[in-house]
């Protein structure tokens, strides 16, 4: 079986974990987001495609989610200690050497997707990872304070904020020339199943689907959606403020409604979201919460035999 997953951070990679679980002896393939990638004391960073890689490969900080286990912040302490900015995102001494990594392959002219590919030859995730796209795009945001109207980073937006000034809108820079990363496409058109994990919807699964090509390439495909969303809240981050900023409400319903029944074949949802509709799409009801790996299994399982039942 090939199975193709949209990514992420977080959510996205404990779902994948999972997926790995319940189906080792399938081809995975993961396109991860890399619209929060955010260059930082001259370092290239790529947030979601690290956690994906940390997660799968046993090094990830668990009790947060993201950055390495173990970690240490002395290069961090220094740095403020130097007054050098930004302050409010924080790099671990072992996170340092992947971005120290990536920065110089880049500088020596390696696309991102070789880059990553040969960071996971350390990690061995078990999947094949690949960005979205080569191409540098970046999300913004648009927001107004007390300074006027002005775009940031997402990972002001996200990091330093936490999402307390309300977006006006979200512009992914970049987009309108960027192309697929080698193998996205080639990967989506030999897939048996796609499956959007509980990844934001908005400045995640969202982001990759603006990718010229992406989305086309999956609309002939059978897709399986795990909402992000359980009874009115999101699972984990503040997916809420980014779906209040495209006006969308935060349920499963209207997630679901904002990918589309052109894109949806089946829907999984909480229990706590029952009767949750759409022509055309496949809805089933059942425990999606990710208490711990065994748990991510069971919804990836249930995700995949939603699959069969709604094969095109």
């Amino acid at each position: 079986m090939h199975i193709v997953s949209l990514a992420g951070g977080i959510g996205g990679a404990r779902f994948l974990r999972g997926l790995r679980a319940a189906a080792p002896d399938a081809s995975i393939t993961v396109i991860g987001n890399t619209g929060d990638d955010i260059t930082l004391f001259g370092l290239r960073v790529c947030p979601d495609l690290d956690t994906v890689m940390y997660t799968l490969g046993n090094g990830i900080d668990e009790e947060q989610g993201w950055g390495r286990a173990k970690e240490s912040h002395v290069v961090k302490e220094e740095l403020a200690a130097y007054g050098v900015e930004p302050q409010w995102f924080g790099l671990g001494d072992r996170d340092f050497a992947t971005h120290i990594v990536r920065s110089q392959m880049l500088e020596a002219g390696y696309p991102l997707s070789q880059i990553t590919q040969a960071l996971c030859a350390r990690w061995q995730p078990g999947v094949r990872l690949l960005p979205m796209t080569d191409d540098r795009c970046e999300t913004h945001v648009v927001v107004e304070d007390e300074r006027g109207k002005r775009a940031v980073h997402f990972q002001e937006w996200w990091v330093r904020l936490r999402a307390s000034i309300p977006a006006q809108s979200f512009a992914l820079v970049g987009v309108d020339t960027a192309k697929p990363a080698p193998g996205v496409l080639e990967a989506i058109e030999q897939a048996d199943v796609v499956i959007l994990p509980p990844s934001n919807p908005v400045v995640s699964i969202g982001t990759i689907l603006q990718i010229p090509g992406i989305r086309d390439a999956l609309l002939p495909k059978t897709v399986v959606g795990v909402s992000p969303i359980i009874g009115g809240a999101p699972v984990r981050g503040m997916a809420d403020a980014c779906l209040t900023a495209i006006g969308v409400e935060t349920t499963a319903q209207a997630v679901l409604e904002l990918y589309g029944s052109e894109l949806i074949d089946g829907w999984l949802v909480a229990e706590e979201d029952e009767g949750v509709t759409l022509d055309g799409v496949r809805v089933v009801a059942r425990p999606i919460l990710m208490h711990d790996t065994d748990a991510a299994a069971d919804i990836a399982r249930t995700a995949l035999d939603l699959a069969q039942e709604v094969a095109r």
